[in-house]
């Protein structure tokens, strides 16, 4: 009798894993495309209607996360105590669970960034132009400070401020060092997420990883959250930290608005650093032709 072939050598396992190690490594039979790099700046796209809508995404999408995420902070602050409001985890769910939403609405649209550190490591990857790029981080910035506004129409001034308006601080306890340091990581983490999530080789055939991006995107906004709102507040957005400080408008929330800016725009460069340059290592990899 014909011994039938083992499942291990079916699927996903008949394509061969040997292959030369380091920037050596030549793959000929890669069944994905990589999408070409943007470049720096584009004219065309300038007078077309898709960057523009693109624009108008970001911005709709980052005020609906500021409302949403700050309605939430507020009603905890105006808690007496952990036990007659969602806490901690669900200021992390409302901020994790917005972007996931948000994300999987815009991403055929805008890419659905929704915040700039994530805009700007996508740029330095080279996944957009520059003049798509600044248009998105005014746009975002623009419908965080919508969303911010309308969260104090509904609260009222009064409460608005006796509440801290959601800006970002450093909690009591933890130095500039401390909240810099957690603003770098937390956006790391994110950005990092962003770039695995929507990378081109999760389509190869013999990829091991089926994934839905907005998931794990929201997935790693949440996680950080809880595991920085008790020393920042979480920024990792320098989008929703203007937005909350421009219309809380005290010293307090000015006077290390600064971290929430340099944190996660330092993260973000290092998570794009980290994956193009190591994990995919594109300035290395030599033609994709095979020889002749």
């Amino acid at each position: 009798m014909e011994r039938r072939e083992d499942g291990i050598h079916l699927g996903t396992h008949r394509f061969k894993d040997r292959r030369e190690l380091g920037t050596a490594a030549r793959i000929y039979d890669k069944d994905y495309k990589e999408p070409e790099a943007a470049p720096l700046f584009e004219v065309a796209e300038l007078v077309c209607w898709s960057f523009y809508r693109a624009a108008i995404a970001e911005f709709m999408a980052t005020f609906l996360f500021v409302y949403i995420s700050l309605m939430t902070v507020m009603e905890v602050s105006k808690s007496p105590n952990k036990c007659t409001s969602v806490g901690v985890q669900g200021i992390a769910w409302a901020f994790g669970g917005m972007i996931f939403a948000l994300v999987y609405c815009t991403s055929g649209i805008s890419g659905g960034h929704i915040n700039p550190s994530v805009t700007f490591g996508l740029f330095l990857g080279r996944k957009l132009s520059f003049p798509r790029a600044l248009a998105y981080m005014v746009m975002q910035c623009a419908g965080a400070i919508c969303g911010a506004g309308v969260v104090k129409l509904f609260q009222g001034e009064r409460v608005f401020e006796l509440h801290g308006g959601g800006a970002n601080v450093i909690a009591e306890g933890y130095g500039k060092i401390d909240g810099l340091a957690a603003e770098i990581v937390g956006t790391f983490l994110l950005v990092y997420t962003v770039f695995s999530a929507t990378d081109a080789k999760l389509s190869a055939r013999d990829s091991r990883v089926p994934i839905l991006a907005p998931l794990p995107i929201g997935f790693a906004v949440f996680l950080v959250h809880l595991a920085t709102v008790p020393i920042t507040g979480t920024g990792i957005n320098p989008a929703r930290s203007l937005g909350a400080a421009l219309i809380y408008n005290k010293e307090q929330a000015w006077n290390e608005h600064w971290i929430f800016w340099a944190g996660p725009m330092t993260g973000a460069t290092l998570a794009a650093t980290y994956h193009q340059l190591i994990i995919r290592a594109f300035p290395f990899q030599r033609s994709s032709s095979p020889p002749p």
